[in-house]
């Protein structure tokens, strides 16, 4: 992993403008855009990887008025490994010295903004501290999710020690570049019932599915339908910001996806699929016909069995409606939260500010118990708490009263009457599947769609992947599992795209995903499913910790609250085929050095 963990050097980074002259003598500039200090003058030669900006580069002594130019360093105040945020003057660039070599891109990941010098470097990519994406540092593009963009990148020279960038304003600016895609060439009708590619759910793994075959050249009909009103919309977002809209949450509007050709049919539900005839058939009588099929429906509520009367004001969270209609409910009103999942604890953080009171409701001791352990679940149940949160665990609910078509109470079983104005159903999730009983299409016992490695049914032509799915996953020899995150969608989208082109290719991802609450968020990595022991470093009470979940004598998972960008190291040790033993964490615990995971670097073993 080489330096990618050393503390940067306190460096004052003064910033030089310089116009381009058409005599200046050009150093260093090596063919993919870095600068080596020992290079021979070379001319970059990065066509059609690194950003738009630069994939036609003008000749040098051509300073056109949308570029900038700036001399961000001496060549020695970075060392190798390090990363240096620097200012050109009309926006900041990331600044990475690797192997000797300088590049440079967009500071911020296009995900959720976040400034990637604090996240980490290795083997020429740079991972997200907040969520886990990766950037190749030479072209700018994401390698891993999640998000669907990738950096511009700017070119890069020394001349006489100092470094220099030079860069287009634009970029600068948007921090974010969509990789070029392959536009439809085929003559079709809007009404024909016949796509080449027909997608079924417009969540991360159908959109980065569409994406990745435009990327990669497919030129023939991709359709993609969804029961959704909206366009993509990044649907973790609405148990985290209950107010915002669609539009503020929306990944893709409708123009990107017309001039990519990947047209979306929203409101329209699959009700039945042919295998044989190769169709599908929605719920308002449409009738297509596909050459490959992608699933990717995802979950839905898991159903709850009680006692009551039909009422308006009882939700799952689902879609930007709901959020809004929860919100507004709860102003000042009394809330009741069914369920601890990660959702309905989200929600349940966002109402505290709202609501008259918050109620939650849960079948274990404490929150988070299976999927974090009971020590963590218990501080994070302390931070509720603290904000006037009640609990009242254990418990079911047996009935719900309401009024003139509206929630008044909710019973539980214990015998607890509970006001309720509003009630939003937490409780997990089910995969999304009804559908395909009939279909010949393999469901295991709980209705999860099996796949293999490059996401395929056992149908010929049909594939699935996100939450509706098991599939093989390699860290655990090839075990069929389910992992229901965001992040893990983007994944699957992007091999089912290049399978079904031929191309296959092996999920090497690392599972991430956070949660947020509080303004404090829980970023959690690897698949600790079945952990048997959890060493905590750190803070519990103080909610600055680190989690490592171990089963027998490995590292399987790690999360934190307060020690970014600890998770995404934890990944990198993880994503590069290296193991990290329980032994050496504990050790690290007894030393009390909480987070500093960089001597074990060299101890994973393969």
């Amino acid at each position: 992993m080489g330096g990618c963990f050393s503390k940067p050097k306190p460096v004052e980074v003064k910033v030089e403008l310089s116009l381009l002259e058409k005599e200046k003598e050009v150093d260093g500039l090596s063919p993919n855009g870095k600068a080596s200090p020992f290079a021979e003058c070379r001319p970059n030669g990065a066509l059609g990887h690194g950003s738009d900006d630069d994939s036609t580069p003008l000749p040098l002594y051509h300073k056109p008025r949308d570029y900038v130019e700036a001399s961000v360093c001496h060549v020695k105040d970075l060392e190798n490994g390090q990363m240096r945020e620097v200012d050109l003057g009309s926006g900041r660039a990331l600044l990475i010295k690797e192997h000797g070599e300088f590049s440079a891109m967009g500071h911020k990941c296009p995900h959720y903004g976040a400034p990637l010098v604090k996240g980490v470097l290795s083997k020429g990519h740079v991972r997200c501290p907040w969520h886990g994406a990766c950037f190749n540092i030479a072209t700018g593009d994401i390698e891993d999710f999640p998000g669907l963009d990738s950096l511009p990148t700017f070119q890069v020279r020394v001349e006489k020690d100092k470094v220099i960038i030079r860069a287009n304003k634009q970029a600068l600016q948007s921090q974010k570049r969509s990789k070029p895609m392959a536009r439809c060439s085929a003559v079709i009708n809007s009404s024909s019932g016949f796509s080449h590619v027909l997608i079924i759910g417009s969540g991360p793994a159908g959109l980065v599915c569409a994406e990745t075959l435009r990327q990669e050249g497919f030129t023939d009909r991709i359709v993609m339908c969804t029961m959704d009103r909206h366009p993509p919309y990044d649907r973790p977002k609405l148990s985290k910001s209950l107010d915002s809209t669609a539009e503020q949450l929306r990944l893709r509007s409708m123009e990107f996806l017309q001039d990519h050709d990947i047209e979306l049919l929203t409101e329209k539900e699959v009700v039945a699929i042919d295998v044989k005839t190769r169709s599908v058939t929605f719920e308002d009588g449409l009738r297509m016909e596909y050459r490959k099929l992608f699933i990717a429906t995802g979950s839905k509520p898991k159903p709850m069995n009680y006692k009551g009367k039909d009422v308006t004001n009882v939700f799952n969270i689902r879609t930007p409606e709901d959020a809004n209609s929860i919100a507004r409910l709860a102003n000042n009103k009394n809330a009741v939260i069914v369920g601890t999942s990660f959702v309905g604890m989200e929600v349940a953080a966002a109402l505290t500010d709202k609501a008259h009171s918050v109620s939650v409701i849960g079948i274990e001791s404490v929150p988070f118990k299976k999927a974090l352990g009971e020590k963590v679940g218990k501080a994070i149940m302390k931070l509720f708490e603290v904000n006037r949160v009640k609990f009242y665990m254990l418990n079911e609910v047996s009935e719900m009263i309401g009024h003139h078509g509206q929630l008044k109470e909710v019973v539980l079983k214990s015998g607890k009457v509970l006001r309720a104005d509003v009630c939003v159903i937490g409780a997990g999730s089910i995969p999304a599947t009804s559908f395909l009983k009939q279909s010949g299409i393999h469901l295991d016992s709980k209705g999860f769609i099996t796949v293999n490695k490059m996401m395929q049914t056992n149908v010929d032509g049909v594939f699935a992947g996100g939450d509706v799915v098991m599939f093989p996953f390699p860290p655990r020899n090839n075990k069929k599992v389910n992992i229901p995150h965001w992040q893990m969608a983007h994944v699957h989208g992007r091999v089912a795209a290049l399978s079904m082109m031929g191309r296959a290719t092996d999920i090497k991802t690392v599972p991430y995903f956070w949660s947020a609450m509080f303004g404090k968020t829980i970023r959690y990595a690897g698949y600790g499913d079945g952990f048997d022991d959890v060493i905590i470093q750190g803070d519990l009470d103080e909610l600055r910790f680190v989690a490592f979940y171990t089963r027998s004598e490995e590292v399987v998972a790690v999360a934190s609250m307060n020690y970014d960008p600890i998770v995404s190291r934890v990944a990198e040790v993880l994503g590069s085929g290296k193991t990290i033993k329980k032994r050496d964490v504990e050790m690290l615990a007894r030393l009390g050095k909480t987070g500093d995971i960089s001597w074990l670097i060299d101890k994973g073993s393969q």
